[in-house]
């Protein structure tokens, strides 16, 4: 039999982080540990998607409503079928990829028929702030080649042009996380690509994304809040070029995996994203990483301490994690 433990985390921010609907201090995960009866152990994390509803206490509650014990035989696949997609579904999959790892001495990259996986560049984020705080950040973060930019309805172009002067050769991608109309949208498209910036992300609420249909966008648009899991998809197809795929949303590796095999054979192209977590949160993210054009693993750079073995960061490039840490 495995058994499955799960327990609560929160991670202090390096500072307050603010986006378009809320700014967090902290971040509250929940850690899942399943055990075979040999003593080996696969360990995962998940926040889950607070947009969703999902909290700590809604996460444990249901991670040990599947029980306590489960069958030497469960597979992904299996988890698939049981569990919604989701933060729970999440913690429970990539666990249990570890634990399976832990046990053959297979790294889940070769069991998952990858290649052995390389350093990612990763975009480096900036929340929302004044124009002061904005000039701070900007200037920290010119090392990092790709700058992601926290944006709002009422904060874009100023943030924009600040993080323009402050780091010139900056790559730029805006994330408005809802907040913008389609309307402000097509204000903002032309002076956004003269001011260098390739992507944006979600700028139209979940739901209302038949507001982008007819764009003649100049610039690449990538869904997230829109993208969860493959069913999500048929809503995507003609109005974003790209999308984010994070595994809290998703529920897992197994379905990250499938996810990015629909998304590429229906024309769309990729993204990793993450919900600020830390090292062990990232490491199965880093998989699916490989085959995006966009990869924002930087949860653990906003934190204030990592996993006791964390993976490693040179700059923006972040290494493949180590058997210890996860897979």
């Amino acid at each position: 039999m495995i058994v499955a433990d799960v327990t609560t985390e929160n991670w202090q921010l390096v500072e307050p982080f603010g986006i378009a609907r809320n700014v967090t201090s902290d971040v509250p995960l929940v850690h899942v540990t399943l055990t075979d009866s040999a003593g080996n152990m696969g360990h995962a994390e998940a926040a889950g998607v607070d947009y969703h509803g999902e909290t700590q206490t809604s996460l444990c509650e249901q991670i040990r409503s599947f029980g306590p014990r489960w069958p030497d035989s469960i597979t992904g696949a299996e988890l698939l079928r049981l569990l919604p997609s989701g933060g729970a579904r999440n913690a429970l999959d990539c666990a249990l990829w570890d634990l399976r790892a832990k046990q053959s001495g297979v790294r889940a990259w070769r069991a998952a028929s990858l290649s052995e996986p390389r350093p990612l560049l990763t975009a480096f984020t900036l929340g929302l702030g004044t124009e002061q705080e904005t000039r701070r950040k900007a200037r920290a973060a010119t090392g990092y080649p790709l700058i992601k930019l926290k944006v709002s309805a009422e904060q874009h172009l100023d943030i924009v042009g600040i993080v323009r002067e402050e780091h010139p050769r900056a790559r730029l991608i805006v994330d408005a996380n809802e907040s913008w109309s389609r309307r402000l949208l097509e204000e903002l498209l032309v002076p956004l690509a003269e001011m260098g910036v390739e992507m944006i992300e979600q700028p139209v609420p979940a739901g209302a994304d038949d507001e982008l249909d007819g764009l003649d966008s100049p610039l690449a648009l990538a869904a997230d809040e829109s993208c969860t899991d493959r069913t999500s998809l048929d809503a995507l197809v003609g109005r974003y070029s790209h999308v984010n795929i994070k595994l809290d949303k998703c529920g897992g590796l197994t379905e990250a995996l499938e996810l990015v095999a629909e998304a590429e054979r229906r024309g769309l192209r990729l993204m990793v994203g993450n919900m600020c977590g830390t090292s062990l949160g990232m490491a199965p993210a880093h998989l699916i990483g490989q085959r995006c054009d966009y990869v924002d693993l930087d949860g653990p750079l906003l934190q204030r301490r990592d996993r006791e073995v964390p993976m490693r960061f040179d700059g923006a490039w972040l290494h493949a994690p180590l058997p210890a840490l996860w897979g």
